[in-house]
């Protein structure tokens, strides 16, 4: 009796993750828990490729030097925090220039009453009242191009970010109904694990490098006594109970969600472990557990960052093969709006 033969089903294609960040200076340990460590968890299920959004940058005006050296510390910390370049795809979006050429042709399928309906671009208008530019009002059409260009299933999306994934949406439902499908209509993904860190001197704001309190915030590359000093000034209350409750107590249950980001403990086991304990013991503990958290990823960063060459081949390497996918896409809707193609 023969042996049947059995044909592997072939497994199911992975979908596809698109986010960036921009190389505005060293990010916060808000964007690592918020974004940045689950970049590197999503990995394990997803294609991805991941951005330094250096063209987004320029809608605030940047000193050129700084702006470079911001950009290259990025890609380092991006492949310190465990993005692997061999398996996915680590860019710089200026690198890749199908999404300014993409971007226009976006540009001229959005409508104004579309783009002045943003609630981001009034937000900065008021921030840099002396620099309303035009790149700022289209800003979200380079942010489509940058999600459609690679035809991304998936955008990591926090609360600030919704109304971009929307009118990327939008854009693309509009241009799939006039010219054909072309485009897939990329959802937003939620991540299971995360925290939104507020800040640890006004805990009714996020987390951001730009406040000018520099006790407010954390940056990855803060050595631990710093962590220590900033985590002592953090802003609780008056009694002295370490308790879940960010309505009445914002500024303890901020430090409870950054304790329990790393712990893994539940806010119930974070309550029962300080139950008796001052607010000065449980500060103590939320900075050494982030301190040594970091530690790992401060010394890969400086390891990684020593090598420019290794950095810089990196970028190069993922440039070219996202340009490879990217250019495909924009090939495929110069021929639908009518650009004449010598190829």
């Amino acid at each position: 009796m023969s042996e049947q033969q059995v044909t592997p089903s072939p497994l199911p294609a992975r979908k596809r993750i698109l986010s960036g960040i921009q190389p505005t200076g060293t990010p916060t340990l808000g964007n690592y828990l918020g974004a940045l460590r689950n970049w590197a968890l999503l990995q394990n299920s997803y294609d991805c490729l991941y951005m330094v959004a250096d063209l987004h940058a320029l809608t605030v005006r940047e000193d050129p030097a700084a702006l470079r050296r911001n950009t290259r510390e990025l890609a380092a910390l991006l492949l310190a925090v465990g993005i692997d370049p061999q398996q996915h795809v680590l860019f710089v979006q200026s690198h890749v220039p199908a999404h300014t050429e993409l971007a226009w042709v976006l540009a001229c399928n959005t409508q104004f009453g579309e783009l002045s309906r943003m609630t981001q671009f009034k937000d900065k208008s008021a921030k840099h009242p002396d620099n309303v530019n035009a790149g700022l009002f289209t800003y979200p059409v380079l942010m489509a191009a940058d999600i459609l260009v690679y035809n991304a299933d998936l955008v990591p999306v926090g609360q600030d970010q919704t109304q971009h994934l929307e009118i990327a949406r939008d854009i693309a439902g509009r241009f799939n109904g006039v010219y054909g499908p072309t485009f897939t209509l990329p959802e937003g993904y939620v991540p299971k694990a995360g925290a939104r860190v507020m800040s640890l001197g006004d805990p009714s704001k996020k987390m951001s490098k730009s406040d000018p309190n520099v006790n407010s915030f954390v940056l990855l590359t803060d050595d631990k006594d710093v962590i220590l000093r900033k985590f002592k000034r953090a802003v609780t209350d008056s009694d002295g109970v370490v308790r879940y409750d960010p309505a009445a107590k914002p500024g303890v249950s901020n430090l409870m969600g950054i304790y329990a980001a790393f712990t893994g403990q539940t806010m119930e086991e974070v309550e029962a472990a300080f139950d008796g304990k001052g607010y000065g013991d449980f500060k103590a503990a939320v900075a050494e557990t982030v301190a040594d958290a970091l530690a790992p990823v401060q010394a890969e960063y400086a390891r990684i960052l020593a090598d420019k060459g290794y950095v810089d081949g990196v970028l190069r390497t993922g440039a070219e093969r996202a340009a490879r996918l990217a250019g495909r896409t924009v090939r495929k809707v110069y021929r639908k709006v009518g650009l004449l193609q010598m190829d």
